[in-house]
């Protein structure tokens, strides 16, 4: 088998093991070929194509496409991530939103579109992905929006019971409500204004370099051609794609 198709190394592996279904430890069935389930997922979000493209070494595409189903819905991958990014340097948290667009594929799913996050824009259908990342460009959270959607639709959720000391951002979230949720916290908001603010607020411009961190996560993660662009019909599935490969980024 060619080895290039591999991305889960034996360090890897040895951190994400534990946390999955179906130990030897667990009641019930066992998992069968974990890892190779693992690689046959992150092929197919590297690669972007079909499922029914799964090369046969990977075994039944229909059997690893539901099973990744099975896993999705169940939050699987979300369990996973959030084990194995560990706790957050919270220093500084970094927001910020990124646009992708959706195949033509991704559209019909129960409920519309707009239920599952894909919106209409000039540019066709398209997702946006709002994310939360530490002061070490690590991915904490993040949520899905239609594309039209303006970006501080994904804040309350993403910053919700979570502290840090200052949160960076550019101007699309100078807003009064989230200046003054920062106030109440007592955290610094690292947030150039507006151009149209009648009173220009002071912020850390040093500080605000950093905000790079979060664009190259999205630059990163973006190498992976199921996450550049959406070809799932729904959030649940499209969600899953972003956590398993922060996962392996962040297992590295």
């Amino acid at each position: 088998m060619d080895e290039q198709r591999f991305v889960v190394t034996d360090g890897i592996w040895a951190r994400v093991e534990p946390h999955l279904p179906g130990k030897k430890s667990d009641s019930g069935v066992t998992g069968k070929d974990n890892r190779m389930f693992l690689e046959a997922v992150l092929w197919r979000v590297r690669t972007g194509l079909p499922w029914r493209d799964l090369p046969p070494e990977f075994g039944n595409w229909n059997s690893v496409f539901r099973r990744f189903r099975r896993w999705a819905k169940g939050g699987v991958f979300e369990r996973l991530f959030r084990e194995i990014r560990g706790e957050p340097d919270f220093e500084y948290a970094l927001i910020d939103g990124t646009i992708v667009q959706a195949h033509q594929k991704a559209s019909g799913a129960k409920g519309g579109t707009h239920a599952q996050a894909i919106g209409r824009s000039r540019g066709g259908l398209t997702t946006k992905i709002v994310a939360l990342v530490d002061a070490l460009g690590n991915l904490f959270n993040l949520v899905l929006l239609p594309g039209q959607a303006h970006d501080l639709k994904g804040v309350a959720p993403l910053i919700e019971d979570v502290a840090f000391d200052a949160l960076l951002a550019d101007k699309a979230f100078d807003a009064d409500w989230l200046l003054a949720e920062l106030d109440v916290r007592g955290a610094s908001a690292v947030i150039p204004p507006k151009a149209n603010r009648k009173i220009k607020r002071n912020y850390d411009r040093h500080a605000y370099k950093w905000r790079h961190l979060v664009e190259n996560f999205f630059a990163k993660i973006k190498e992976f051609r199921a996450i550049a662009t959406r070809y799932e019909k729904t959030a649940c599935s499209y969600t899953a794609n972003w956590h398993l490969v922060a996962t392996i980024l962040a297992a590295k």
